[in-house]
């Protein structure tokens, strides 16, 4: 099943719709609920009557209700919700980015997932620009895989909680890299350098992957592009922490509401040719081998796409495409 969310100007949560498996069409589903994140707190009232919705789609049967699928009718797949915790999940982003800062790892690197809390009372939708205040702020995308949850209870084990997930997106996490340093100094963590991010237009049930979704991993290659070139294609199945470790972690200490969002952190692969998920990887490989990062931050005008095929070679979560736009304040 896929699930998006329409752009309405009665709610700043969208209207739900289910989404065909090709991208052709798409349907209002308001009738079950009003939008996605309601649906996600009462999905075991609402999730079979939305696959009905989805079975009659994809099998043609809802034809004549449907509208033409269209990025940028949707807000991200889920526009605003209560949780967004940030994980990075691949080891070899950890030890690139470290080694750009000129820091130590983690004595827990392979132990403890790292963790952040974002921005979640608002994403921005998917081919929405990315504001720029100041470009000496470091703009930076950061493409990774992400994970809307049930409601979990605290305590939950790493595998009863891949029972808990019921979507999963894209994200595009943006970073502003000439923030961060001073941020981290002060010892207290992550906070302007981590603005609006943006999901995916659909989002996917896990069964719709088939034999790419395993135990927590989605073993596909995730796609960027920077200004219309490939910048990579890492395969976003090389997580050391699977996402039931990233959303155990995250509720440690708390229940996590229904609509949670997890992200897996930056796709990062020890095979550098599958290139880089973001900019500052790919600056820190520059600096490695040659002792100068000659790749820019992204700045007025520059744009990223994010996206990922199945077997076929179609897009399963629509596209992530936003282009940074300098604002004034």
């Amino acid at each position: 099943m896929k699930l998006g969310s329409l752009i309405s100007n009665r709610s700043l949560d969208g209207e739900l719709v289910v989404i065909s498996r090709d991208l052709k069409l798409m349907v209002k589903a308001t009738d079950i609920s009003p939008c996605l994140r309601e649906a996600l707190e009462h999905w075991s009232s609402v999730e079979e009557d939305l696959q009905k919705i989805s079975d009659d789609l994809n099998n043609g049967r809802l034809a004549k209700d449907a509208m033409p699928y269209d990025d940028a009718r949707l807000h991200s797949a889920l526009p605003r919700t209560w949780l967004f915790a940030d994980g990075s999940a691949f080891i070899q982003h950890i030890k690139l980015v470290r080694q750009a800062r000129k820091a130590e790892l983690p004595a827990t690197l392979e132990t403890v997932p790292l963790m952040y809390q974002g921005e979640s009372g608002k994403f921005l939708n998917p081919r929405e620009n990315i504001p720029q205040i100041d470009e000496a702020h470091g703009t930076d995308f950061e493409a990774e895989v992400g994970v809307i949850t049930d409601f979990v209870p605290m305590g939950i084990s790493p595998q009863k909680a891949l029972e808990k997930i019921r979507l999963i997106v894209l994200i595009n996490d943006v970073s502003l890299r000439g923030l961060i340093p001073a941020e981290l100094a002060s010892g207290f963590g992550f906070f302007q350098s981590k603005p609006t991010s943006a999901l995916s237009p659909v989002a996917v049930t896990p069964d719709e992957l088939g034999q790419a979704w395993e135990k927590g991993k989605l073993k596909l290659p995730l796609h960027v592009k920077f200004n219309g070139e490939s910048f990579g294609t890492a395969n976003a199945g090389a997580m050391f922490f699977h996402f039931g470790d990233l959303i155990a972690h995250a509720a440690k200490t708390r229940d996590l509401a229904a609509g949670s969002l997890i992200g897996s952190g930056t796709v990062s692969n020890e095979d550098e040719a599958t290139g880089c998920s973001c900019i500052v990887e790919k600056r820190t490989l520059e600096t490695i081998k040659t002792g100068n990062a000659v790749t820019p931050f992204m700045k007025d005008g520059d744009r990223v796409e994010i996206f990922m095929l199945d077997e076929n070679g179609q897009r399963i979560f629509g596209t992530i495409s936003q282009s940074v736009k300098k604002v004034r304040v």
